[in-house]
Order: C-alpha cells, then structure tokens, then sequence
C-alpha cells in the first residue's frame, strides 16, 4: 500500500514539474497560466492537450491512454498541488471537484470499435448527440450521523450503488439519518452518442454508447450537437430482472472532456460544415472551376448525371444545397435563408433517386422516407428512459441542423405528424412540451420532399390543391414546387431510353459527371461559406417583377405574396454563392425569376382560365373565388331583401344569362352551396339562403 502511494506521489510531482514548465511556442507558460486564472474564472477544470503531453514526455504519455484512472487522479492532485501554492483558499474550495481534462486526444475509435478489449482506457469518439438527460445530483461521499450520540459514519459507494452503513462505529446504535452538509454531490448527466449519418454503412443500425458526463461536462451537448468525446471504457451490469443479476453487461463511457466538431453547433452564427476537409489544393481547384464562363452548366451537369433532362429542378436542388445566408435583425428575430423545395409527380420520374442523391452529396444530409416517420421521429421527442430518468430525443430536421433533410413519400406521412413541419419550415425551430420538459431545439435544415399525386398519376384538368393531398398552409412554405409529369413524346422517349440502356451497357463511363463527386462534394461545402451581399441591380429586378406579378390580371388576383419575394431573394444569393461570388448581380436575379417562372407554368396555373394564379397554391384560384361571388349577386338579385325562395330553373337561366356559366356549370354550382350549407332546398326545386 505504502509502495503504491509512493509511486502515485513520485507520478504527481513529474506530472506538476511538466504543468510548471511547459511552454508553448511563443514561451508562455501555458498551463501555469491556466491554473493562474482559474480563481478569476471560477473554473473547475483544466484542459490538457494531449499533444503538448506527448511532445513534453512521450512514455508518460502512452500511460495515459492504459491507466487512465492513475494518471488521471494524479494529474487532478499535481493542478491541487500548484493551485494550493499560489491560491490556498481557492484550493480549499474546489478541493474534491477539480478535474483534469485531456483535449486534442489522438487515439479516436469509431463507435463500432468499441469492445470489451477498451474496458478502462481512455478513448476519443466522434458521433452525434441524440440524447441527452435531466441533470441530476450524484453522491461523490455520503456522511450519515448517528442520532443518539452525533458521531459521524461514511457510507460505502460502488460506482452508482450506495451502501448504507449498519450502525453507528461508536455506540453501536443502528438509527443513522443522512448528514448533507458533510456530503459531496455533484451534477450528474446521461447522454447517448450515436455513429454519425454519413459514417453509417448501408442498411445497419447505427452504433450508439450510453455517456455519462458529470460536474462542468453537464449541459454542454444538446441533442443534435456533433462531438469529439473523450472517455474511459466502464463496465456495468445487465440486469433482466428486479433480483435477478445475470453475466451479461454492456458497455458506457464516462466523459472526460467535449470537443466540438467544426464549430458548436448550438452556436447561431458558426455555419460550420465538419464532414469535409478542404485542403489549398482543394480550394485551388474549386476556384478554377469557379472561374469558368461555363461553370454553371458543368455544375447542374454533375448533379446526378444518370437521370436524364431535369435541368430545372436539378439546378433548383443545387441551390437549396447551397441555401442563402440566415439574416439576424437589431430586434432579435432572424430572416430564414434555407431553401425549400417540392416534386409532385408521376410514379417512375427520378423523384426519389433525386432526393437520395442529394442527400449522398449535400455536406450534412439525411434521407427519409414518409411512410415509417412519426412526428417525434421528425422533430423531438421527451421520453423515459429505463432508469426513470426523462430524456429528451432529436429526430430527423433536429439532427440534420445547418444541412438539408430529404423527405420522400412526404404525402404519405399521417396529417398530424406533417403538422410538426410548419414551424420547422418557416421559424427554423422545433418546439417540445411534454413531461414538465419545454424545450425550443435548433432546425435550421432545408427540406427537399417528394409527394405522389393523389390518384397515382398527375390529372392535368384539375389544380395542384386537388391533385396532392397536402394541406394549403404546408404547401406556402414551399419556395419551389415542380411538377414532373410523364408525358409520352417520341424524340425525348428515345434519348431517354438509350440513356439509361447506355448505363446498364457500361456503367463506368456513360453517367460520368463533368466534377468528380469528391470534389463537387467539397465544392459545395466551400460555396456554403461565402456571403454574397445584394447588388442595387438586383434589387431594382426582383422589384419590378414582383411589382408587375402583384397588378397582373384584374379582378383583384392574388399572384404573388411577400413569401416570394423573400424566396426570389434566397434564390438569387444561393445562385451567386454557388457561383463563389461576393456579390448578387443581375443574371443571379434573373436566374431565380426565371426558376419561380417555371414553377409558376406548372404549378401556378389555373386549368379553369389557363392563366397564371398563385391562388392556385393557396386553396381557391381567383376564377373560382369569382364565380362564386357572381353566383350569390345572382342568388341575392332574384331572391330580394325579403329572401324570398328561388325557383330551381329561373336560378339556372340567370346564371346562364351571365356568360360565366353553362347549364352543367350552373347546376354544379348550385349543388356544391347546397353541400356547403349556403343555400338549401325549401321545398322541391325551390332554394332559399340559409
């Protein structure tokens, strides 16, 4: 025993000679500052990188990775040690909760390398929170007193089981009641870590690890944060039963230190990409590719090339990729800068390959399909673990944060889960409240969506409202949607034909991009950083647009909303970051009118006037608004003030006289307000307003 203390007190001086004596390249004292300016900060750790450890004394530092319990005891005791001669009462203070932390550790596993064979080493992991625990008080020592002659008694802790003592060590009393102020708690976390989405192989579950985080590590994660943790393997029990103890355990870590990956995550101004390294050589191709007068064309180009034509909605999803920039106002509130986008159409379009190729390129995307996801599943949910601890789970928009969510089959989700979208999509939040847990999680993610027409294929006489079965509200959020319809033409039938014949030929070289993968990849993610600022000349564009769509046709049509305005501005800037360019000019301005443009001969068309109507997309085109209109005028005109009843075929012959109206018309009319409750039948073939 006296041999162990001894070398455990030989193993603190060293480790408090290299917190002493290390310097750093400009020859400051690095850590003796730290432990310095501890009392000022009121901090509790010290972070030790690993680095500057190994470069000061490699064989001590391989200890650590095998012992790290010692080490790290010791290295708790040599920052006391210094802390007790320069600041003795801070010392006295933060004397049982110091704690050493190891940052910049180079022994990283992947969550599937984690075994029995790491039990009690120190390891480096990167995943993604999804979980993450209320904060909860643990015991560190527990002091129980006697009640019949006050003397003290220590309760024995075993990892997370307290023993309570029996009796009192003085008169043998066996009545003890706990003594809080000689005890130690503190904070106490549980956090799950899971494989990150891009690391997952194809068609596996994703590898997950129970971590506990205990004194300053707690709240330092949220769910859908991206973290570098730094851990000791432990062990524990599997327990089947309430008795019943059985020889199986798992594994958990107990968390050493975080490292953000790329930048916080919860921080709202880093729009950090953290998958992609891009090196000078890199950027020096990107620019060059940047720098071409044909680099748009080669960029839309690369973008799935083995889905023949598309060239609208792949560039459209190009620009989502890249999104615009998120504007923070003086009042506090922010201008989304995402991007978001629907395809409605036929079976067998090269929706779903879209949507799955953009997710395998974007820096941060995920793929889901609408079938299987639950509201929680897509936003977040508050659950009760096993442990009766609640937790609070990310799901889908949560975890894609700062990058794109591809949701297929988006028609298919049940209407009270797609209702959890509306805030995600506009606010850019994602709000929880549920078990005494209220929670506001970050989901600034643009969202990609796919939805089938209603009765399997796309009715080109009926409006979009009444071919998807999306709500109104859903569908405004939207700042593009394309309908993509499979019309047989003979010329464009065959080149698709020997397309797709082409790539089964030889796989290799018929849908070779024009970027390589990789580098439109990196591409990408490089464009993302880039914050173009609006020209006056493509302000003055996007105005005189929106001012002719605003009076186009009379009749008081609704053509288009302030929601577009803001949408024509994301994809105007989205379409000069692609291009790496500082400023938005006037072919960027040009470009978007032209993309609402084509969304508007699809989608906006009213198919009753054959003219263009966003009131199309809000519910009720404007012809119908005013048919209706002119059907009670007429109604009102022969039923007078006394609303007398009016005859079945008088009503018809007036609507009829009106030029708007044919015999069937008016009748549809007239049973479609009775349906409604407007008008109803007082006595056969007499109407009267309800």
């Amino acid at each position: 025993m006296a041999e162990q203390q001894a070398t455990s007190a030989a193993l603190a001086d060293s480790l408090k000679e290299f917190l002493q004596a290390f310097k750093d390249r400009e020859g400051n004292y690095r850590y003796f500052d730290r432990i310095n300016n501890m009392m000022a900060s009121g901090a509790l750790s010290l972070v030790v990188d690993y680095i500057d450890f190994d470069s000061y004394n490699p064989s001590l530092a391989k200890q650590i990775t095998y012992k790290p319990d010692a080490m790290l005891e010791a290295f708790n005791e040599a920052a006391l040690a210094i802390l007790r001669e320069i600041h003795p009462d801070y010392e006295q203070e933060i004397h049982e909760k110091i704690k050493v932390r190891i940052g910049n550790y180079t022994v990283q596993k992947g969550l599937r390398d984690i075994n029995a064979d790491l039990i009690d080493k120190l390891v480096g992991v990167s995943g993604m929170v999804v979980r993450s625990s209320e904060v909860k008080p643990l015991a560190k020592k527990v002091a129980y007193k006697c009640t019949n002659c006050n003397a003290p008694t220590e309760a024995t802790l075993k990892g997370l089981v307290l023993k309570k003592p029996g009796k009192c060590s003085a008169c043998g009393e066996k009545e003890l009641e706990m003594d809080p102020e000689n005890s130690i708690f503190i904070d106490f976390q549980m956090v799950r870590l899971q494989e990150l989405p891009e690391d997952l192989p194809a068609g596996q579950l994703p590898h997950y690890v129970e971590v506990t985080v205990m004194g300053d590590l707690v709240d330092q994660c949220r769910p859908g944060d991206r973290i570098m943790l730094t851990g000791i393997i432990r062990i524990e029990q599997e327990q089947l039963a309430p008795q019943a103890k059985t020889s199986l355990f798992r594994l958990r870590m107990e968390g050493n230190n975080i490292e953000y990956l790329g930048g916080r995550a919860g921080n709202k101004d880093t729009r950090t990409v953290e998958r992609i390294a891009i090196s000078t050589e890199d950027e020096r191709q990107i620019r060059a590719i940047g720098a071409k007068p044909d680099a748009y064309e080669k960029l839309v180009a690369s973008f799935a090339p083995h889905i023949y034509g598309q060239e609208a909605i792949k560039e459209a999803i190009l620009l989502l990729i890249i999104g615009s920039v998120t504007k923070k106002l003086e009042d506090g509130s922010t201008r989304r800068g995402d991007i978001n986008v629907l395809l409605v159409g036929d079976p067998g379009t090269a929706k779903s390959e879209m949507l799955k190729f953009a997710a395998k390129i974007a820096p941060r995307g995920l793929y889901t399909s609408g079938r299987g996801s639950t509201a929680a599943g897509l936003t977040a949910a508050v659950i009760r673990d096993k442990s009766g601890i609640m937790m609070l789970e990310a799901g889908a928009v949560v975890l894609g944060d700062q990058g794109l969510v591809c949701i297929d089959e988006f028609d298919k989700i049940k209407p009270e889960d797609r209702s959890a979208l509306h805030e995600v999509m506009e606010q850019q939040t994602c709000s929880v409240a549920k078990g005494g847990i209220v929670a506001t999680l970050n989901a600034r993610t643009s969202i990609l969506s796919a939805a089938n027409p209603m009765y399997g294929k796309y009715d080109p006489y009926k409006n979009i409202t009444e071919n998807v079965n999306l709500p109104v509200p859903l569908l405004t959020r939207f700042d593009l949607i394309f309908i993509v319809r499979d019309i047989p033409e003979k010329d464009k039938d065959n080149l698709i034909a020997s397309h797709i014949l082409e790539i089964h030929k030889d796989a290799e070289h018929a849908a070779k991009p024009a970027i390589d993968i990789d580098l439109f990849s990196k591409y990408l993610s490089f464009a993302k950083g880039i914050e173009p600022a609006l020209t006056t000349e493509a302000t003055d564009i996007i105005r005189s647009y929106y001012m002719d769509m605003r009076k186009a046709e009379s009749e008081g049509m609704i053509t288009v909303t302030p929601r577009q305005l803001e949408g024509l501005v994301r994809l105007a800037t989205a379409r000069a970051r692609l291009l790496l360019k500082d400023k938005v000019d006037s072919d960027d301005a040009k470009r978007a009118i032209y993309l609402v443009d084509q969304m508007l001969r699809t989608a906006g068309v009213d198919v009753n006037t054959g003219k263009m109507d966003l009131g199309t997309l809000y519910g009720k085109p404007q012809s119908e608004v005013s048919k209706q209109k002119l059907f009670m005028e007429v109604f009102n005109g022969i039923s007078g003030p006394d609303n007398n009843e009016v005859e079945d075929k008088n009503l018809v012959a007036e609507l009829v006289k009106t030029g708007r109206f044919t015999d069937e018309e008016a009748r549809t009319q007239i049973s479609k307000f009775n349906r409604e409750g407007r008008i109803y039948e007082r006595r056969p073939g007499f109407w009267a307003k309800a």
